[in-house]
């Protein structure tokens, strides 16, 4: 029997409606509270009660669950019992016992130390090349952002091909040299020593892609008025590209670089789909999502991702705090 659609649809509607009632009512009240308790100017307050609702989203699904994470990796959870409280227990078998773990920092933190300027570098690269104006340069650029926009499983099953060591298309490819120095095909998944080389390459299917539509944007941002004094005072090309081009597109290199590198510390779909051998290490993500969802060891897990989120925000305040250095911001003095 089929529902009544107003029915089955109107309590959820009813609820919505409500909700957008408090936001908004919240809103007006924090301008009120503003204007007439604090009497704080009218722009202000208005400023701040358009905000409201992003901050109230922000404290739900961000804020409130980053304490929760927290406190749920000082406890025993399995997610079928009441959390019990272990104290530093979860961080102290982990550091001092788990024989998974610190084959887990290892692997991720090289895999996104080395993948990350690569990655950025020939980005660079192709998105300098894609900036000339030749023929089907619109298509070139199509061409080369297509890979980005391929579903992460069809990409990581695609690459498992590639490094398959007897039928792989990249062994087939190289076997002429295997040959020629007597050296058998790699073992890109199953040998610990090509996993994190296999695992960076494949990497560049869609980094290239994305990265390049941004720094091709940066490079379209770049003023010509640039070059042509560069070209009176003498500069020749090579000049031109380390006095000008590269400083003035270091804004979208060191955005970058954080978002790649917090993205590559998270690694998760080609680690879990491409089976690489244990022996190489898990990446972090998978082996949270192992102890999690695999175990039900849910407070051991949060431990581990407590921990991921360490690194993560560590590198992101060194690399901030390395930008003034060397990135360059239009009308900046240095």
């Amino acid at each position: 029997m089929v529902g009544d659609p107003i029915a089955d649809y109107l309590p959820t509607f009813i609820r919505f409606l409500l909700l957008a009632a408090a936001v908004i009512g919240i809103s007006i009240g924090v301008h009120y509270v503003l204007r007439k308790v604090f009497h704080v100017r009218r722009e202000v307050a208005i400023g701040y009660s358009l905000i409201t609702p992003w901050i109230l989203g922000f404290l739900t699904f961000s804020a409130v669950p980053l304490v929760s994470t927290f406190a749920l990796s000082f406890t025993d959870y399995n997610l079928q019992q009441t959390p019990s409280l272990v104290g530093v227990k979860n961080y102290d078998t982990l550091i001092n016992k788990d024989v998974n773990f610190w084959p887990s920092i290892r692997l991720t933190i090289l895999y996104s130390v080395i993948s990350v300027p690569i990655s950025v570098f020939f980005s660079l690269m192709l998105a300098l090349l894609l900036s000339k104006k030749l023929r089907f340069i619109g298509v070139y650029r199509v061409l080369y952002y297509l890979p980005s926009i391929v579903p992460a499983v069809a990409v990581v099953l695609l690459w498992r091909w590639i490094f398959n060591p007897d039928v792989g298309l990249l062994n087939t490819a190289l076997s002429p040299i295997f040959n020629l120095t007597g050296q058998s095909p790699p073992d890109w998944f199953g040998d610990e020593n090509w996993v994190l080389p296999a695992f960076i390459i494949m990497s560049f299917w869609t980094a290239l892609g994305n990265n390049m539509v941004i720094l091709l944007g940066s490079r379209k941002g770049v003023a010509t008025d640039l070059y042509e004094a560069a070209s009176i005072d003498g500069a020749n090309t090579f000049t031109k590209f380390l006095k000008i081009t590269v400083p003035m597109m270091t804004p979208a290199i060191f955005f970058l670089i954080v978002v790649e590198f917090a993205s590559a510390m998270q690694l998760f779909t080609p680690a879990a789909f491409a089976r690489a051998t244990p022996a190489a290490g898990r990446f972090m993500n998978l082996l949270i999502y192992t102890y999690g969802f695999q175990q039900s060891r849910m407070g051991y897990a949060t431990a581990l991702a407590v921990i991921l989120f360490l690194l993560i925000l560590a590198a992101t305040i060194i690399l901030f705090r390395s930008q003034a250095r060397w990135v360059y911001y239009e009308g900046q003095e240095k």
